[in-house]
């Protein structure tokens, strides 16, 4: 990469993964700017403001103080989303759109002006068209990151399961994204020089499912993990059910019937423990299944962490994810997890040694593997503290080193 310059990455919400790769780029010297709708730094006004019940979701977007010369802010569509889903309770789908679409545009009137200093743009799926129209006309690389799998992929597998499971379907997952929307995403990935993803299934949704000629490069780059705990107290389960903890959306996309099904008839062995919400009322077979576990709606996202802690294994049966942030926050904790294949747990969980890997979509699986666990309990302990070490070897920063090594390698030899 030309010295002098670098690169504009922007992302509406600036998630764990997006902060990994900013970080990634300030650290490895190749950050231009980095645009996005709110960001705090400690000591300023809105990370005062956070304190206050009302805005304490500002606090997610707090960035290390050494950022701030490089971070370009376009608060306003943001912040009457924010506003309006206090209100509501809930996101407007159009108005998600508009917040992505704007920032969009934003940065690609940022790229028309500053384009001398810009060698690539790294933009996310749904916030990269403008500015991917722009950097190829100024003849800058377009580096795309897909964080979930490709739309057809997760078409084709609620489809499946919606025709196969129909008594869960009513909270199966969404179907009616727009013709406009769905031809946007196309166009990104066809414009993208580089393609990054989190995890080998979320590539595998492309390489299947995208119907164009694709040549583009696809890298996989697993994120980081949370810092890691020492104090997980691993107690002997004799004598004692051994206690399981599902975290997430309460939707069958995450395979919940599944995990029900499995534990049917070993309430006597295993208790149940679910963190999450959803249209529980919409689903009967749902709602009879959590009148056996322990139901939390909601819980801060340091009280989670407690709770993985506090189980003895994490499940996350899900039939897709574009890589599965429960995943690693589990195994940072201590907390071994049973995951399917169709998440990060193909690149990060050795089966049996650091967690275990079950097919998505099979009662048996999961009920084998849980028949396995009561067989062999210490196994408990073993694959825990293997999770943990695993963690250990790969903390954010190590995503964002080699997510900037990669980048590199690209771009000297794609001149």
């Amino acid at each position: 990469m030309d010295k002098q310059k670098k690169i504009v990455i922007s992302h509406p919400t600036g998630n764990a993964n997006a902060r990994g790769a900013v970080n990634g780029f300030y650290q490895g010297e190749v950050l231009e700017s980095y645009h996005t709708c709110i960001a705090c730094f400690k000591g300023g006004l809105l990370y005062l403001l956070s304190s206050f019940p009302f805005f304490k979701d500002i606090r997610r977007r707090s960035l290390d103080v050494k950022l701030k010369k490089y971070v370009k802010t376009y608060p306003l569509k943001e912040i009457i989303r924010l506003i309006n889903r206090k209100w509501r309770g809930s996101d407007i789908g159009w108005q998600v759109d508009a917040v992505y679409h704007q920032l969009d545009k934003n940065v690609a009137c940022y790229i028309h002006t500053h384009y001398k200093n810009i060698a690539a743009v790294y933009a996310y799926d749904e916030g990269a068209y403008y500015s991917f129209q722009q950097a190829h006309k100024e003849n800058i690389k377009c580096l795309f990151d897909l964080p979930i799998i490709h739309w057809r992929t997760y078409q084709r597998l609620l489809k499946y399961e919606e025709v196969n499971n129909p008594h869960w379907s009513s909270i199966l997952g969404v179907f009616n994204d727009s013709e406009t929307k769905l031809l946007r995403k196309d166009k990104e990935l066809l414009m993208a020089d580089c393609i990054f993803v989190a995890s080998s299934f979320t590539k595998q949704s492309i390489l299947d499912d995208f119907p164009y000629p694709l040549k583009t490069p696809i890298k996989v780059i697993p994120y980081g993990f949370p810092n890691v705990t020492l104090d997980k107290v691993y107690i002997p389960v004799e004598n004692r059910k051994i206690r399981l903890l599902y975290v997430g959306r309460l939707s069958q996309a995450k395979g919940l019937s599944y995990l029900f099904e499995a534990l049917d008839g070993l309430y006597d062995r295993f208790s149940l423990t679910v963190v999450g919400n959803g249209d529980i009322d919409r689903c009967t077979p749902l709602k009879e299944a959590l009148l056996n576990t322990n139901h939390i709606s909601y819980l801060e996202h340091n009280k989670v962490l407690d709770s993985m802690r506090e189980h003895d294994i994490l499940v996350f049966p899900s039939l897709f994810e574009g890589f599965g942030l429960v995943i690693t926050e589990a195994m940072s904790q201590g907390t071994p997890v049973i995951t399917t294949e169709r998440t990060c747990g193909r690149d990060l969980i050795q089966s049996g040694e650091n967690g275990w890997l079950v097919e998505a979509g099979s009662v048996l699986a999961i009920r084998n593997c849980l028949l396995n666990i009561l067989k062999y309990p210490e196994d408990i302990e073993r694959v825990g503290k293997n999770a943990m070490e695993t963690a250990q070897q790969r903390p954010w920063s190590r995503y964002g080193e080699e997510l900037v090594a990669s980048i590199n390698t690209f771009l000297l030899f794609d001149r």
